[in-house]
């Protein structure tokens, strides 16, 4: 009796050992299949979210001082966003109303405008629209800061007849960024309105719809998700340029944010770091909520060419 029980045990334990080297196989097949992507992709995260991670920390940071300062502060506090409502100095409300209300306005007109040339190249038939389309897109090429002195000029003589388009004004600015990104913006609509049946525009035209109708209440609808990206990359885009808004804004109280978070800076490395933290995260909120509420559209956008056909 007891050589059968040792053999019982013997055969338990082998089966046992072999269970777990079945397991470990297929967990080495898995991680070689799937597990590296998953790994990799964990690093990715990891690398993007640290910088968030640390304005975050150091904007609720007592210590405001990188050299001193921890990932996780030791001591917590809220006087670095009391600071920045209170200041006089350096008014951060009217910054941020400043960035959201330009970057609001812009991102709008930018997809008007775009989504109008778009259909005029998509559907319309006339003479130089290959080389218009062409130079359109020769001009990207350009960037806007070879233009600062005709910027500059322009805003002076505008100025002297129309002081709300003139120099240090926020429609000025405006119209400067309609100029530098409609025409990009034409193109990518146009590649999108292209996708869409020509034959709904027929039969739109023989139940007596006109050119504005099939515009408005067929392409339009049909194009919204492609609308939805164009309108948040140019809002996040103009949201947080600062080339130009530093050029053509001098008033304190006219700065957008980028511009403002100047005032935080010092010689060198000495710079109010809790201030500019909570500042660049205060920043971020209008960036996050705008993709909050179009999320949709965003998924919508990039699911269109999977799902036609």
């Amino acid at each position: 009796m007891a050589g059968d029980s040792s053999v019982v045990v013997g055969t338990r334990t082998r089966s046992a050992e072999a269970t777990r080297e079945e397991r470990w196989a297929h967990y080495k097949r898995s991680f070689q299949l799937r597990g590296w992507r998953h790994l990799v992709a964990i690093i990715a995260a990891l690398f993007a979210l640290f910088p968030v991670i640390w304005i975050i920390s150091a904007s609720f940071n007592a210590i405001d001082n990188l050299g001193a300062a921890r990932l996780i502060p030791q001591q917590v506090t809220l006087n670095n966003f009391t600071e920045l409502f209170n200041s006089a100095v350096a008014p951060v409300p009217t910054w941020l109303f400043n960035s959201f209300k330009v970057a609001l306005v812009a991102a709008g007109l930018n997809v008007i405008i775009a989504s109008f040339a778009a259909y005029a190249f998509s559907r319309l038939r006339f003479r130089g629209r290959r080389g218009l389309l062409t130079l359109l897109l020769v001009l990207q090429i350009f960037p806007q800061f070879l233009g600062f002195i005709a910027f500059f000029v322009l805003a002076q003589q505008f100025g002297d007849i129309v002081p709300a388009i003139g120099l240090n004004t926020h429609l000025y600015l405006i119209m400067v960024y309609l100029g530098g990104a409609a025409g990009f913006n034409a193109f990518l609509i146009k590649g999108y309105l292209d996708s869409i049946p020509a034959s709904l525009d027929e039969a739109a035209v023989i139940d007596g719809a006109s050119e504005f109708g099939i515009f408005s209440k067929i392409i339009l609808p049909l194009a919204r998700p492609m609308l939805a990206v164009i309108f948040i990359i140019s809002f996040v885009a103009i949201f947080n340029e600062f080339i130009l808004a530093s050029f053509l804004l001098q008033g304190t109280e006219q700065f957008t944010l980028p511009v403002g978070l100047q005032a935080f800076m010092g010689e060198g490395y000495n710079a109010k770091w809790g201030l500019l933290a909570a500042t660049a995260l205060l920043g971020a909120l209008p960036i996050v909520a705008v993709f909050l509420i179009a999320q949709k559209q965003i998924i919508g956008a990039l699911t269109a060419g999977a799902t036609k056909g």
